[in-house]
């Protein structure tokens, strides 16, 4: 019920290409309306962002223009391009990616007693809650920054942006419990005819003013940063947005693999991206004024109306992917033990990750529409956005450098060759990114640093909780002891005592043997081990060992993305020896309330006891998912001081 150390292995190695082969377009077709919706739809705000107040209000000069525009191209090259796709890419656990498989790919709950891997798995938490800081941002700037096109299409529809933008939320949000299913399907396809849209678009505006295509040349971005100085390092925080995203290419490799990633990539995403960044420079270049909106200005007249409904089902694809992504992380970081459980809705029958997480999906929805009333404009939401993003690409950067090193047993200097090439820039956009706290930028900087708060908390929380477990538990002999002493009757039937301990009797028999003076003929001691790995096959899932007097030791090992089906796992356990009636088996479920030992000096603080006591009485119980029958359990309660 909490992960454990076990001896299987995780890879840092390359996966396969993943469902579908390597030949698959129609899986590189679905990754568009997965994993390139947050990058694709950054367009419509991160060229303006760049010329707006927050940036310092840059004039739309010639040389700005081409400068801004260099530093978009080889931001995409450098960053996303070489670092993500060609780098990053190669990293993964067993085929899965994302910022907590770099956590469990670093075995988190082995030498923690050690305080350089206790603060490197305490950053990769940092990380992870700034990226969920960020998904909170994106519903928000995504959805506002396409319905503000209305005020282009007509200045009278400027006062419906704002509440248009509300009701598409509360509309998304509020069908998230239905799944996607029935409509993922259409993902691909719409986001495919955004990225041809985009890519015309951008075609069309260079070739009115061709002159944008010097920013090719990187000297261009140079000049820029010599001729603003300061300003020129404060508008990077406008331009990393072009970035946001890029997580989610390695947060799905698991779905995919490399290959359709990459080829959706290079095929059509970077070139479409490029061609729509050069175009909207163009647009400068032409009229200096369509600077408030350089995305819209590039449609033409009788287009705008079709682009901007076309630029709103594209962000609410967007969205949609942030917020099931945000769903699987939440479920991942309780399976490994970093979050209090949350009530989980398998959503489809046929797909075992689409889940619907309810108190994720009302907290994101009340996040994204007080952003929007806060800030009423994506230019100004842009300054709360990027801080959240760049914390978590510098926190990869770091965990990929210890993966490689310690699990792809890269040589030292080519680990390090990657580590002094990216952190530099990472940490040159979150130091811009950092100015823009005071503008808005406290928003994630406070939501990560609640979701540390918890994360951390939880983790030691466990931690203490298993310890005071393992100290305080008896042994085989201790138990037939107190049957000797107190006369305990063996009774027909089975007993299933859930427990987090390897070792020893848990709590909840010996309480159980104290009061009721009986005991089934037929004890497993069951313990749900969440491995560092994100699927455990059937042939490595069942550990078993027959302990005497009628009493087993029974360890079912799942991956961390897999689901838990007790039952039919224990009925497989009669090809091992040991065989269940599971009709006549009742489940014990022991549940440990913390209770704080001030003064103890290898504990928490007082107030982290307290929010450990919250978070355990408000969690969702842990066995739900366990497909145990309701009439079959039996909870016990006890009380643990840490």
């Amino acid at each position: 019920m909490t992960p454990q150390d076990t001896a299987s292995s995780s890879s840092a190695t390359p996966v396969e290409e993943g469902p579908g082969g390597a030949g698959s377009w129609p899986l590189a077709l679905a990754v568009l309306g997965v994993v390139y919706g947050d990058l694709g739809t950054s367009t419509i705000y991160a060229l303006r962002a760049a010329f707006s107040a927050q940036a310092g209000a840059l004039a739309p000069s010639a040389a700005n223009v081409l400068g801004m525009v260099s530093l978009v191209l080889w931001t995409l090259l450098l960053v996303v391009t070489l670092k993500y796709v060609v780098c990053v890419l190669q990293a993964d656990n067993r085929g899965e990616g994302g910022v907590f498989a770099l956590i469990a790919l670093l075995r988190p709950w082995r030498g923690l007693d050690r305080w350089g891997r206790r603060a490197l798995i305490l950053t990769g938490l940092a990380g992870a809650s700034m990226l969920y800081a960020g998904i909170m941002i994106t519903p928000a700037i995504s959805i506002l920054s396409a319905v503000e096109g209305l005020a282009i299409v007509s200045p009278r529809l400027g006062g419906f942006v704002v509440p248009a933008t509300i009701a598409i939320l509360a509309l998304l949000f509020a069908v998230q419990h239905l799944g996607t299913a029935r409509i993922g399907a259409l993902f691909g396809p719409l986001m495919a005819l955004w990225f041809a849209a985009i890519a015309a678009l951008g075609l069309y505006g260079i070739v009115q003013a061709p002159q944008v295509l010097a920013a090719v040349d990187p000297r261009h971005a140079l000049h820029f940063f010599g001729a603003n100085g300061v300003a020129g390092f404060v508008v990077l925080f406008a331009v990393f947005l072009v970035t946001t995203g890029a997580e989610a290419m390695y947060a799905d490799i698991g779905h995919f693999g490399r290959a359709p990633i990459r080829r959706a990539w290079f095929v059509m995403v970077l070139p479409a991206l490029v061609l729509n960044y050069f175009g909207q420079g163009a647009v400068l270049l032409r009229d200096a004024h369509a600077v408030q909106q350089p995305f819209f200005h590039l449609a033409p007249a009788p287009l705008l109306l079709p682009v901007v409904v076309l630029a709103t089902l594209a962000t609410v694809i967007a969205s949609q992917a942030a917020i099931t992504g945000a769903f699987s992380m939440t479920r991942q970081a309780a399976q490994l033990g970093l979050m209090p459980h949350s009530r989980v809705v398998q959503t489809s029958d046929e797909t075992v990750g689409q889940v619907y997480v309810p108190l994720v999906n009302w907290m994101l929805m009340g996040a994204a529409i007080v952003l929007v009333v806060l800030f009423q404009s994506s230019d100004r939401l842009a300054s709360t956005y990027g801080i959240s993003v760049s914390t978590t690409m510098v926190v990869t950067s770091i965990l990929a450098f210890f993966v490689v090193r310690e699990r792809g047993h890269w040589h030292w200097a080519a680990a390090l060759l990657f580590l002094l090439g990216f952190l530099p820039i990472d940490l040159a956009y979150l130091g811009a990114n950092a100015l823009q706290i005071p503008h808005g930028g406290w928003f994630p900087v406070l939501a990560g640093a609640g979701f540390f708060t918890v994360m951390s908390t939880w983790r030691r929380g466990g931690e203490l909780l298993g310890r005071q477990a393992g100290e305080n538990a008896r042994t085989l002999d201790d138990l037939l002891h107190v049957f000797e002493r107190d006369q305990v009757a063996r009774v027909a039937g089975t007993a299933v005592f859930l427990t987090a301990q390897r070792g020893g009797m848990p709590a909840a028999l010996c309480h159980h043997v104290e009061r009721n003076h009986a005991l089934q003929r037929q004890v497993v001691l069951l313990t749900v081990s969440i491995e560092d790995v994100p699927r455990v096959s059937g042939d490595e899932r069942i550990e078993l060992h027959d302990l005497g007097l009628g009493f087993f030791r029974v360890v079912l090992h799942y991956g961390y993305i897999q689901g838990v089906n007790l039952p039919a796992d224990l009925a497989a356990c009669g090809d091992r020896g040991l065989t269940i009636d599971l009709a006549a088996a009742t489940y014990y479920i022991e549940y440990r309330s913390p209770l704080s030992a001030h003064g103890r000096r290898d504990g928490m603080a007082a107030w982290r006891d307290r929010l450990l006591g919250v978070l355990v009485r408000n969690s969702a119980d842990v066995t739900q998912g366990f497909r145990i029958p309701v009439d079959k359990i039996v909870e016990v309660g006890l009380r643990v001081r840490i």
